[in-house]
């Protein structure tokens, strides 16, 4: 890098627009979204999708309600001319979806671009030229007169060449983009843009798209904004025209840039699903379209199954969803901090059905987006008790005493750390099991009854003490008292049993019991133990020895 003074970079000039009208504004409803997945997406990647792939891929763009999608570049790509009229000729358009191309403002290239769409029903036809200082230096060699004489001829020749098929029944929209927009002097895009309007002569029930790309990220989003308000507010034909938006992330700041340009007056968005492009990728329209839902805006795309658009998107794409990708990413419901867990715990079990969400941490509900809600705590050496428990009783059922958090959360962190990895759900069930349920040493239990009489209960019982079989006897005011004093008299270490609860682990006749029993030891330590059982009292029986053998392993 260069050391200061930095001389190899110029800042970005600011747009004059003293009395901008975009900060203050607030978002109320979805844009106009175009798809350009089959088109810009497709051209990005290292091995470019199939036929078949690209057909799985637009009907899932459909079903998610793409109103308008982008499918390709057919006079420059046999495969996207053949893509196209696969479309058209097995009739798999909806009659409510636009299908848009891409073309150069050449006249062979239009021909050939009006020929893959013969029999389509309603069509964006989509071109461009480049009209930055620098392309038109570097690349052009052209002065802004033969720009704008090249965008105004392939607007004359689209007219003549598309007469044909709008007279067979086609409904043919034009959408022209000054590629470059944004590095594009303002006065000269609206000098042409006006120029390309005048050829076309658009009305308000038959309004032209501009779209303003920004083809390359240069400037924060806020001048983004106020070049399209610029333009948005010295437009001649604005209410017979639609602004939109094509915005790529060279400075990892599409969403915003296409966020404030909303603001600014902009109707249409294009963009990609999660955000695939050239370079560092378009506009990612899955995060700006959860954005406005989670304001309570209506999106008018359903990403009610983003795990199975995910699934399709890797799959055709060869691509992978970053697992911090807002919304659809593996871990961003995924809470690893303990004071995170703890407080994602708490809020989440004070929901009230039908009350605005509001659990901390987590901006959207991930069932809304059909995420399973098991992601959402996981954990490793920097997880605390709370997340623990919660993933005990949301994956297994197990409702843990309060004051049993911090016990099994130090056991859980102890094995994580000594991994130095992540621990699955299974992993954790596993130590639960064997730390509480399946310890069987020193003491096991063989057989356990009780016999009421008057206001004391006796309980009989045959244990396994180090191997030895013991037959023991007791009475006291209830099965649990009993047996402590029997498990005493044979001359166990001494304890009290300091708290109790159960609770029910399934449904119906296949229900089990769960108990949890917290002992103090004759030195004051505490332990917990747990037992499951059909039957009620021998789970808390379980739930004695198990809480025993706990503190006898632990000295």
């Amino acid at each position: 890098m260069q050391s200061a003074p930095i001389t190899k970079y110029r800042p970005f000039p600011p747009v004059d627009l003293p009395n901008r009208q975009w900060p203050s504004r607030t978002l109320a409803q979805a844009p106009i979204w175009c798809s350009v997945d089959l088109r810009d997406g497709n051209q990005a990647l290292a091995q470019p999708m199939s036929v078949e792939e690209k057909v799985e891929y637009f009907e899932m763009l459909v079903k998610i309600g793409f109103k308008e999608i982008e499918l390709g570049f057919p006079s420059a790509s046999q495969i996207e001319f053949d893509f196209i009229r696969r479309l058209i000729d097995e009739n798999r358009i909806p009659d409510d979806v636009s299908i848009q191309i891409l073309c150069q403002c050449r006249e062979e290239l239009i021909v050939r671009s009006l020929e893959a769409l013969r029999g389509a029903r309603n069509v964006i036809f989509h071109l461009y030229n480049s009209t930055s200082p620098a392309q038109r230096k570097y690349v052009f060699g052209a002065q802004r007169a033969d720009i704008v004489a090249i965008a105004t001829q392939g607007i004359r020749l689209l007219r003549q060449h598309a007469a044909p098929l709008i007279a067979e029944g086609t409904r043919l929209r034009l959408e022209y983009s000054p590629e470059s927009f944004t590095s594009t002097e303002l006065d000269f895009a609206l000098e042409i843009c006006e120029a390309v309007s005048d050829v076309w002569g658009p009305t308000p029930d038959n309004k032209i798209i501009l779209n303003l790309p920004a083809t390359v990220e240069y400037a924060t989003p806020n001048v983004h904004a106020d070049q399209i308000e610029w333009i948005c507010t010295h437009l001649t034909r604005r209410d017979s025209t639609i602004i939109s938006l094509h915005t790529h992330n060279d400075r990892g700041t599409g969403v915003a840039a296409t966020e404030l340009a909303m603001l600014a007056g902009a109707d249409r968005v294009e963009g990609t699903l999660f955000g695939n492009g050239e370079r560092t990728g378009n506009l990612d329209i899955v995060t700006v379209a959860l954005n406005l839902y989670t304001h309570g805006i209506d999106p008018k795309l359903d990403f009610g199954d983003i795990n199975g658009i995910r699934e399709v998107y890797e799959r055709t794409t060869r691509m992978e969803v970053h697992p911090r990708h807002p919304y659809a990413g593996e871990l961003v419901f995924t809470a690893f901090s303990g004071s995170h867990q703890d407080a994602i715990k708490k809020s989440w079990e004070k929901q009230v059905p039908g009350a605005p969400w509001d659990v901390l941490y987590i901006p959207l509900d991930p069932a809304d987006i059909g995420r399973s809600y098991k992601a959402i705590i996981r954990i490793n050496s920097q997880s605390g008790k709370g997340g623990v428990a919660y993933i005990l009783e949301h994956e297994f059922g197990y409702q843990l005493p309060k004051l049993m958090h911090k016990e099994i959360g130090r056991i859980i962190n102890d094995l994580a750390d000594t991994r130095g990895s992540e621990l699955s759900v299974e992993d954790i069930h596993g130590v639960f099991r064997s730390e509480y349920l399946e310890r069987v040493t020193p003491v096991s239990i063989e057989h356990f009854k009780t016999l009421e009489r008057d206001s004391t209960v006796r309980c009989e019982a045959a244990i396994l003490l180090e191997g030895k079989r013991l037959v023991l006897a007791a009475e006291g005011n209830g099965p649990i008292d009993a047996f402590v004093r029997a498990l005493l008299q044979a001359g166990l270490p001494r304890f009290d049993v300091n708290s109790y609860s159960e609770h029910s682990l399934g449904q119906g006749a296949e229900a089990r019991a769960v108990s949890y029993i917290q002992i103090r030891t004759a030195k004051g330590g505490l332990f917990y133990g747990a037992g499951i059982d059909t039957n009620i009292e021998l789970a808390s029986i379980k739930a004695i020895v198990s809480a025993l053998n706990r503190s006898i392993a632990r000295g």
